[in-house]
């Protein structure tokens, strides 16, 4: 498992280069019978130890071997090792998960549909705190003195620090509408490619 965590990373430092990270049915196959191991490791963007790995772990990854012994791996492997790398990594799937999703896909003769997923509601962003530290802010927040006025002490906020905290929480909902821009890029994409 650590192996995988370490190649997981590396690829990611990897894509972490390029400005758009491409979905895995977006890689170009050359037209070619067969692939060497390091050809697949470089369109799948894993190591080779993790194509191997994988072939003991789905038995529809099955390359065969030419007389030297050499993995040759055909179209519909390398193909095959995309859409694992598609279910781990992207999606998230673990490989129990991954297995039973290819294992229902090739009963089906392709991608089957996550009717739950598409019928979600979209996800909503608050910049409220989560319950697990509302608690811990409201706790900390001066209380309200008899008369109604708040106690003076270290609660109070400069008016350069509420100006700074407005500049922060201006920053903070600019982040959450590129996520929710990214959020529906990414559904329209699984949308087209479905």
């Amino acid at each position: 498992m650590r192996q995988l965590r370490v190649a997981f990373e590396r690829s990611a430092r990897r894509r972490s280069n390029c400005a758009v990270a491409l979905s895995m049915t977006s890689v170009a196959i050359p037209e070619k019978l067969f692939f060497k191991i390091g050809e697949v490791c470089e369109l799948a963007g894993v190591q080779a130890h993790v194509l191997r790995y994988w072939e003991t772990e789905f038995p529809m990854l099955a390359p065969q071997k030419n007389r030297a012994g050499q993995r040759t791996y055909r179209r519909r492997d390398v193909e095959m090792a995309l859409r694992i790398k598609e279910l781990l990594y992207d999606e998230q799937y673990t490989i129990a998960g991954a297995k039973k999703k290819l294992a229902n896909e090739l009963r089906t003769g392709g991608p089957v549909r996550d009717t739950a997923s598409s019928a979600r509601k979209p996800v909503v962003r608050s910049l409220k705190p989560p319950p697990s530290l509302a608690a811990r802010f409201s706790a900390a927040a001066p209380q309200p003195a008899p008369d109604g006025t708040v106690s003076a002490g270290s609660g109070d906020l400069t008016s350069e620090s509420k100006a700074e905290l407005r500049r922060i929480a201006s920053e903070l909902k600019e982040i959450l509408k590129l996520l929710d821009e990214t959020d529906t890029e990414l559904k329209k994409a699984r949308t087209q490619r479905d």
